[in-house]
């Protein structure tokens, strides 16, 4: 049965609150954590930010050899900025769309300059550098150069690490190995003379870790081919992401963490509500420490009514409280008390002035819709018992 009347805006509140207080904690640990990590990772690998993750120092390094750097930050701008004197580095290739991957992709196979990938995942790797694929696994090693390539040769040891790379390109060169596996390939282009480089890592090119082992010398060497670097970084406001319009939907917009961590609340949440809504065992009964009196019980468990304008249940168990008494007085097993075909005859035999429909609607009836039919009920049920006792 429903509850008889809608709860008042104070009793949602009162049930709600616990649900609203959690979800505003929750966004104020989201912001936190956001302001935070805008605060300790701003600047990743942007040449022109000298925090401990930017890539300042080797742009001004360069700028010593005499190699200018220039930032970009849409697909187009990194596109139409290709040519055989240019070395393109990409600081994110994984934020790239599939579209944005293949426009670039056609754009440096034959621009005859050299393309930088930096620590491309399986996601992006396939269509920047085509023929190489990336193992899952992650190493964090500094590994030795273990391959003929110059530049490699000269740095010695460095910190690439990371992303680990396999490749069926004939003439590629794989270095810096960790369990078989390069943490840095160069594929030359199948046409012109241009080539891609592919780093597992991008701490080479970190403000904090460019004086470690080789790591100065080979990134210097890989971005100074040639006189013109074009540091490209791709954003999130970048209108080549999706269509002509540019337009994007809410989800385009949320990074994947936040999706994560939505799927992980909901199964948070599902596991609360299993925990919460199911009991393991039977009850067990315990004996109190004090004895109570049986109206103490009985008025304390109809406030939880009142307070909860439960007259469905309040009516419910009056009803069947009068229906067990009745049962033995006009002599109905206890088992069939609450049998509206066995109880009814029964006390329409001792009270021949009471038709079965009246019994019916009394015993067996719809919850009342206020506080004034519940008390009126109630009168009515002890009414029909003292009848039944005198008849």
């Amino acid at each position: 049965m429903t509850t008889s009347s809608a709860l008042t805006t104070r009793q949602m509140w009162t049930r709600s609150r616990g649900i609203v207080l959690a979800v505003v904690l929750l966004l104020i640990g989201a912001a936190a954590i956001a302001v935070v990590r805008s605060q300790t990772r701003h600047g990743d690998l942007d040449p022109r930010s000298a925090d401990p993750r930017g890539s300042r120092a080797v742009a001004e390094l360069l700028a010593d050899r005499g190699v200018t750097t220039r930032v970009v930050t849409t697909l187009d701008a990194a596109r139409s900025a290709t040519g055989p004197d240019t070395t393109l580095l990409v600081a994110v290739p994984d934020l790239l769309s599939h579209r944005q991957q293949s426009r670039l992709a056609t754009a440096t196979t034959s621009s005859g300059g050299r393309t930088v990938l930096v620590a491309p995942s399986r996601w992006s790797v396939g269509r920047l550098a085509p023929g190489v694929s990336a193992s899952p696994a992650i190493t964090d090693a500094t590994l030795d150069p273990d391959c003929s390539l110059p530049e490699a040769r000269r740095a010695g040891s460095a910190e690439t690490g990371g992303i680990r790379y396999t490749t069926t390109v004939r003439d590629a060169e794989s270095c810096y190995p960790s369990e078989r596996r390069a943490t840095l390939l160069r594929v030359p282009a199948t046409s012109g003379a241009g080539d891609t480089v592919v780093l597992g890592a991008p701490d080479i090119l970190l403000n904090n870790r460019l004086d470690k082992q080789g790591n100065a010398s080979l990134a210097l060497q890989l971005l100074g081919s040639r006189p013109h670097l074009v540091w490209y970084l791709p954003s999130l406001a970048d209108s080549s992401a999706t269509g002509t319009d540019g337009r994007k939907s809410l989800l385009d917009l949320l990074p994947s963490g936040w999706l994560w961590g939505t799927l992980q609340l909901f199964v948070a949440a599902l596991v609360t509500a299993f925990w919460r809504g199911r009991r393991f065992g039977p009850l067990v009964a315990e004996r109190l420490l004090v004895a109570i009196r049986a109206s103490e019980t009985t008025e304390g468990r109809a406030r939880l009514y009142r307070r909860a304008d439960a007259r469905d249940r309040a009516s419910a168990a009056l009803r069947a409280t009068t229906r067990t008494r009745l049962a033995p007085l006009a002599g109905i097993p206890a088992a069939q008390a609450h049998t509206a075909e066995a109880l009814l005859p029964a006390l329409s035999a001792r009270l021949p002035d009471h038709g079965e429909q009246a019994l019916h609607s009394l015993l067996f009836g719809v919850p009342p819709r206020d506080d004034a039919a519940l008390i009126a009920l109630t009168d009515r049920l002890d009414a029909l018992e003292r009848e039944v006792r005198r008849s």
